[in-house]
Formats: structure tokens, C-alpha cells, sequence
């Protein structure tokens, strides 16, 4: 099955307050980085604009907002994981509605602070797919081997 892998990242401006040892803390602002890993299997032309529009309308309601205010986060306390897990449940249903497959999903509340979720196995288990590099070489080493047997098979006969 013959797939491209597509990175796209997003920004959102929003802030927050969470809970530590029962105590809320201090609203404050981040601008996150979501970057989300993706594959579409090959059925043409992506247009890349769609996948981003449509990402953007869902994270719409998050921008310039009070995150505590919006659900889940008006019970579940907004930290840097929670939104992460919360994130890669609707986004990997938003894509999957327009035929991608969410891999990894990666959000950054500072330059130095990420949190990740790998969800490439979960693919491979689904869909038969195999991320290893080293597998991958293999394969199309094989692959090149097999086509040059029927090359020298041919020449052979030919002569």
C-alpha cells in the first residue's frame, strides 16, 4: 500500500490555569505548537489548504480563549498532557473523516516543553504498515533484487 507522510503544524494563542495539589493556579497565556504527523495513502493530488482549513475551524473555538472555560476543561484540569490526549482523540476522528492517518501528535507550551504521542504502531497494527527505516530499505533492496533476476532471466533467454 503506497502512502505519503505530511507534517503540518499549527498555532494556538490561548491561556490556561491548572490545578496543583488542589489549588488553581495563575491564568497565563502560550502560543502552543501542535505539529501533527500523518499519512494519506495515494489517491492523488493533496490539496494541503483543506487539511489546514479544515484543522483550523475545529481549534477556532480554542483561539484566544480561556481554556478552563471550554469542554472537557471545565472539569478536566488543562495541563500540557490532558490537552495532548484530548487533542489527538478529535484530531485523529477530524482526519480520519477526510481520509488521513494521525501518526504522532506533538504540543509545545514553550520552545523547551513538549509533550508526545506516538500512535505509529497503533497504524502499522490497523493498516499492515511498517515504519522502521531499516525495514523499509530492505524491502525495496528486495524489491530491486527481484527486478533484476527478471531483467538477467530475460536476457538470458534472449541469447
Amino acid at each position: 500500500m503506497q502512502y505519503d507522510e505530511y507534517k503540518f503544524k499549527f498555532y494556538l494563542n490561548a491561556s490556561h490555569s491548572i490545578f496543583i495539589n488542589g489549588v488553581l493556579g495563575e491564568e497565563h497565556p502560550h502560543t502552543w505548537e501542535i505539529t501533527i504527523y500523518t499519512i494519506k495513502f495515494h489517491t492523488g493530488f493533496v490539496i494541503f489548504n483543506d487539511v489546514e482549513r479544515y484543522v483550523e475551524k475545529y481549534m477556532k473555538k480554542y483561539q484566544d480563549s480561556y481554556i478552563n472555560r471550554i469542554e472537557p476543561f471545565i472539569t478536566l484540569n488543562p495541563t500540557l498532557e490532558n490537552m495532548c490526549k484530548f487533542f489527538k482523540d478529535n484530531m485523529k476522528a477530524l482526519l480520519a473523516e477526510k481520509g488521513w492517518i494521525l501518526l504522532s501528535i506533538e504540543i509545545s507550551e514553550t520552545p523547551t516543553r513538549s509533550y508526545v504521542i506516538d500512535l505509529s504502531r497503533e497504524a502499522e497494527l490497523k493498516y499492515g504498515l511498517n515504519f522502521e527505516k531499516e525495514d523499509i530499505l530492505e524491502e525495496a533492496a528486495i524489491n530491486k533484487v527481484k527486478e533484476l533476476k527478471k531483467l538477467l532471466e530475460k536476457n538470458v533467454k534472449m541469447v
